[in-house]
């Protein structure tokens, strides 16, 4: 499910929360669906403990866990979540489109070849 890149220069905890956030959004990970314990996690990712807890630690920050005292961490089922990264992503790709225009380049001919190399990628 969740992976470290060991060549990434992102911290391990900012890696689990991103893989998290990544695996929530996408609708793998449903609402109150149990999560891996800190101890399960860091020995499945070979990782330290108290990396996995401050990963846990910040993903309830955001809320995308909940803890549950004696039985665990579990997925929150907000949709706010969603519409707030939809909202985040669609104002990078605005000042995007708006760097662009600056500089000369069509900023319809910019999305087009975005979504291009974006198929692409997914193929």
């Amino acid at each position: 499910m969740i992976s470290i890149n060991y060549q990434d220069s992102r911290p391990i905890y900012e890696q689990i929360v991103s893989g998290y956030q990544k695996l929530i959004f996408r609708g793998v990970l449903r609402p109150d669906e149990r999560i891996p314990s800190v101890r399960s996690m860091a020995a499945t990712l070979t990782a330290n403990p108290n990396t996995v807890q401050k990963a846990y630690a910040e993903l309830e920050r955001q809320g995308f866990i909940y803890t549950v005292r004696g039985r665990g961490n579990f997925v929150c089922g907000d949709p706010r979540l969603i519409e707030t990264k939809q909202k985040e992503l669609l104002t990078v790709i605005e000042k995007a489109l708006l760097e662009a225009g600056e500089i000369g380049l069509d900023p319809e001919e910019v999305l087009r070849q975005a979504a291009e190399g974006y198929r692409k990628r997914q193929a």
